[in-house]
């Protein structure tokens, strides 16, 4: 009979540990990747500079003319007209694919 009783002490454990595994691969999967690109994406933003090509998350493509003040960009996407857009409209993915150089061919 007491052998039943401590073999019964690691089952009510397991449901813990299961639980507790599974929360860990959410983090390492889900949670930190997308935790690392917002931090990429604000990082990319901090550090944009006048002359900069931009794409914006709407498609439109620009050049970067002037950081506001107030924390909006003025780009320019034909030689004489500009648009005012937030910061936050700057998509970095297709950004930065645009503006990488081309690899050479062997």
């Amino acid at each position: 009979m007491n052998i039943l009783l401590q073999a019964g002490g690691l089952g009510s454990m397991q449901p813990i540990l299961l639980i507790g595994g599974m929360f860990l691969v959410m983090y390492f999967f889900m949670i930190r990747p997308q935790q690392k690109k917002a931090k990429d994406q604000k990082n990319f933003i901090d550090n944009l500079k006048e002359g900069d090509k931009l794409v914006t998350i709407a498609g439109i493509h620009g050049k970067l003319k002037k950081i506001n003040d107030n924390g909006t960009l003025q780009i320019e996407v034909s030689p004489a007209s500009y648009l005012t857009i937030e910061r936050s409209a700057v998509s970095m993915e297709y950004t930065v694919a645009m503006n990488k150089p081309a690899e050479e061919k062997k």
